[in-house]
């Protein structure tokens, strides 16, 4: 069965103040129970802010190494989960799922993709 990466994009300036709710914790908690006991669910993990990140980039035969924050970015990737499912429309239907469970004052977005085998 295929596999595909759901990467989970915010914009770390406008989230709900102090974060996920208890509430939204213990439905993403639920929602990650039955997607594991479904066996689709390989691994998922949210991100630590962009400002303790750390950018490589290659460009033009220069390396350059920058430390967050990074000012110019409006979205970054908050978390994302792997999903193993039998096509991409059963990965955006659990990826849906997971972006129902927030509160409505979160503006989130998921990106799926497919990944690439061998």
């Amino acid at each position: 069965m295929p596999r595909y990466l759901s990467m989970v994009r915010l914009d770390e300036n406008n989230t709900p103040a102090g974060g996920p709710s208890p509430e939204l914790m213990e439905r993403m908690g639920n929602l990650i129970g039955e997607m594991t006991k479904a066996g689709v669910l390989l691994d998922t993990a949210g991100l630590t802010p962009s400002a303790e990140g750390t950018r490589v980039r290659w460009n033009g035969g220069q390396l350059t190494v920058t430390d967050g924050p990074f000012t110019e970015s409006k979205e970054v990737v908050g978390g994302y989960a792997i999903i193993q499912a039998k096509d991409k429309a059963e990965a955006i239907e659990w990826t849906k799922r997971f972006l129902q469970i927030h509160e409505k004052e979160w503006d989130v977005t998921s990106e799926v993709r497919e990944i690439a085998e061998g």
